[in-house]
């Protein structure tokens, strides 16, 4: 009966959200066999199933874990395939950002067929922290109508940027967990404390980094996903873009603005986001007086593949890489 269900449920996504699922998906889901796992977690993005990973440890009674957006698919323009739907309404845990760019969840919420699904969204469990979209100083404006924009609030996405925002988070996957599986709560729980002190060590390292810094801002020729990270060491930021724009290109002002900015700070870096062109960053600094500022990049998280994950690549070791590139960005010199 779990099988017809299961193939009914499949049939009726399939038409509603006209998706094709790759060949190694197809193969999971029709092979037929009863799910065996004790629990089966999915999460959209890559830190919400490094946080669960780090939580479940070496659990000897299995778990099942997953990430939607395994293929390094961008969460701001991923679309969800029927079988990614299926996997959803089977859960027993979903882990989810919460924002604008993922409402598509709660269509997958109200297909779900098992009962016990909870359903964590970031946003809501972080709600105390969540900041709204800010336009700073020089940024470009997204191309709306104005009174649109002040009809309803955005807010930034980007909220597993915050090493304080990941402890928190862990320690309520945890507690869920430790709810649905009681045989290994102890497990659980022992693993999130020992995960949330390393992050909390690799909070103190960006304290005093920044503390004993020269630079206090940063100059982004890109969009800026990092206002969690910035805000929680307080550091000033400019940037041509909002993190959650859609807009790639920026205006003769923009460009001038920050190269202005660059020059009035004396700033030897100029910043971009994982995966970009560098053609803004490399016009703002042809419009700088030295012309010979570097280029860093910091990388958001947002086109980690499972892949990645599979070779190493983890939450801690992302934000440990984007330690370094920060002190060297905060740096006075070259």
């Amino acid at each position: 009966m779990k099988q017809l269900i299961r193939i009914c449920l499949i049939a009726s996504l399939s038409a509603g959200f006209c998706a094709c699922a790759n060949p190694s998906e197809s193969q999971a889901q029709e092979g037929g066999e009863e799910n065996k796992e004790t629990l089966n977690i999915v999460t959209t993005i890559f830190p919400a199933y490094e946080w669960c990973r780090e939580v479940i440890g070496e659990n000897p009674s299995g778990v099942k874990l997953d990430f939607l957006l395994d293929s390094g698919a961008d969460l701001h323009s991923y679309q969800p395939t029927a079988l990614d739907m299926l996997e959803i309404a089977e859960a027993d845990l979903f882990v989810y950002v919460g924002g604008e760019s993922d409402k598509w969840t709660k269509d997958a919420l109200k297909q779900a067929v098992n009962p016990d699904l909870e359903a964590v969204s970031l946003m809501e469990l972080l709600s105390s922290h969540i900041k709204e979209e800010e336009i700073v100083e020089g940024m470009e404006e997204e191309e709306e109508e104005h009174e649109e924009a002040e009809e309803e609030a955005e807010y930034d996405e980007h909220v597993w940027l915050s090493l304080r925002n990941a402890m928190e988070a862990v320690t309520e996957i945890a507690d869920i967990l430790s709810s649905k599986d009681a045989a290994n709560a102890a497990v659980y729980q022992s693993n999130a404390k020992a995960y949330i002190g390393k992050l909390q060590a690799l909070d103190t390292q960006y304290t005093d980094a920044v503390n004993h810094a020269e630079v206090k801002t940063l100059l982004f020729a890109d969009r800026f996903p990092f206002r969690y990270l910035t805000d929680d060491y307080g550091l000033d930021y400019f940037a041509a873009f909002a993190g959650c724009s859609a807009e790639t290109e920026a205006s003769f002002e923009t460009i001038l603005f920050l190269s202005h900015k660059v020059d009035e700070l004396n700033l030897h870096h100029v910043m971009t986001i994982e995966n970009n062109d560098e053609k803004i960053a490399k016009t703002v600094i042809d419009n700088t007086q030295n012309k010979n500022q570097n280029i860093l990049h910091l990388d958001s998280m947002q086109n980690i593949t499972a892949k990645d994950a599979e070779n190493g690549v983890t939450y801690l070791s992302v934000m440990e890489d984007n330690l370094l590139v920060l002190k060297q960005a905060l740096e006075n010199r070259e």
